[in-house]
């Protein structure tokens, strides 16, 4: 680069300043655009979560109703067994 003059030196050094600042473009871009989908990925994450909390909460109310069933069931096996000794036998064989 010595044997350069200052206008060649000059231009050389200009061409890095654009060539930067170009980079600095793209990198921006770049940056707003990882922001654009952190923020869509973060949207999702918490309708994925709400959506979790509201599958819990019915898995808990269908327990609850299954075992309301099982027990209403199982009181009506009772019943049966009393009215008909037959079918008591059947069911604990």
């Amino acid at each position: 680069m010595s044997n350069l003059s200052g206008m060649e030196k000059f231009s050389h050094l200009e061409d890095k300043i654009y060539l930067t600042i170009e980079f600095a473009k793209k990198m921006r871009e770049e940056k707003e655009k990882l922001e654009r989908e952190t923020n869509s990925l973060r949207h999702e994450v918490n309708s994925l979560l709400d959506e979790k909390v509201r599958l819990e909460e019915k898995i808990e109310r269908l327990m609850s109703e299954r075992d309301a069933i099982q027990l209403k069931i199982e009181a009506m096996l009772d019943a049966i067994t009393v009215i008909e000794p037959e079918v008591a036998e059947v069911l604990h064989r």
